[in-house]
């Protein structure tokens, strides 16, 4: 399949180029190229900048896809320079579990209803991510139902290629005894593996699906799990006190990503326990 890729040169990005490589898929990936990658000769490459609707007119106009896989597509305003310029068969946006409000034991595709709010036109500056992303979302249900569109919902996706740092906020704290804000210690939360999120996007380019579906990985962890493990393994304790530096991951209720729908597509998921930890000590060993 003739693939474009909006990014895909950093963090899980990079795993699902890769994938898409080693199915045979002819790959472009359209980037502003201030930023260099690792697919040397293996890709073709076209210079955009994504939030400007004449960049992507002239980078893209003329060009026909069988998939387009869109790692950037934040807002409404990035799906409908996407989808007024792009021709292709088939697109696939990396969406995210933040759309759902809230999130819960159990939550399924069916959880965000599409049609519920009317698309408001914005830039990604005008809400915060989940209101973006749900924008984004709205825009596609409401104004392209008629494409062939797939949104793909992710919840915090993890690896030793995090730029974001976020798993390590956890460790460097302990480790360095800054004192930190937990206000959802208890809470058993969903996370996906960074590998398994670039493998499943990749996955979906040619199943026959559209609409959402969640990708996460089996199992859930709670906050407070994974600095027992870090207590245990650095025989230093988290310092938590209400003033302390804000956790990453507060806000989010106690809840479980349902992924059966990927499964009954084929697609495997890991357990979260069966990394975790390893990341852990990664993270552990590199402070």
């Amino acid at each position: 399949m003739n693939v474009l890729v909006l990014g895909g040169t950093r963090f899980f990005g990079i795993h699902m180029v890769n994938v898409l490589l080693e199915n045979g898929h002819d790959v472009t990936i359209a980037t502003r190229g201030n930023a260099s990658d690792p697919f040397g000769k293996k890709v073709r490459r076209i210079t955009i900048e994504r939030t400007n609707s004449d960049s992507m007119k002239e980078g893209l106009s003329g060009k026909h896809f069988d998939v387009v896989i869109d790692k950037l597509a934040y807002c409404s305003n990035d799906i409908k320079n996407a989808m007024e310029v792009i021709d292709a068969d088939r697109y696939i946006q990396m969406s995210s579990t933040a759309v759902y409000n809230p999130k819960k034991i159990n939550t399924t595709e069916d959880d965000f209803n599409g049609m519920e709010r009317p698309v408001i036109w914005c830039n990604r500056a005008d809400f915060p991510y989940d209101e973006i992303k749900r924008q984004a979302e709205y825009a596609l249900w409401q104004k392209y139902a008629d494409k062939n569109w797939l949104a793909v919902r992710y919840p915090v996706v993890l690896g030793k290629d995090d730029y974001t740092n976020r798993l390590k906020f956890y460790v460097d704290h302990v480790i360095n005894q800054h004192p930190m804000y937990i206000d959802n210690l208890d809470c058993q939360m969903s996370y996906i593996k960074s590998d398994e999120a670039g493998r499943l996007m990749a996955y979906m380019v040619d199943k026959n699906v559209a609409g959402a579906v969640n990708g996460a990985s089996e199992g859930t962890i709670s906050l407070g799990e994974i600095l027992k493990y870090i207590e245990k393994r650095t025989k230093k304790r988290a310092i938590l006190e209400a003033d302390g530096d804000v956790a990453p991951y507060n806000g989010d209720p106690e809840f479980n990503i349902n992924s059966d729908k990927a499964k009954s597509l084929g697609f495997m998921f890991t357990d979260i326990h069966d990394w975790i930890y390893d990341l852990l000590d990664y993270y552990i060993y590199e402070t």
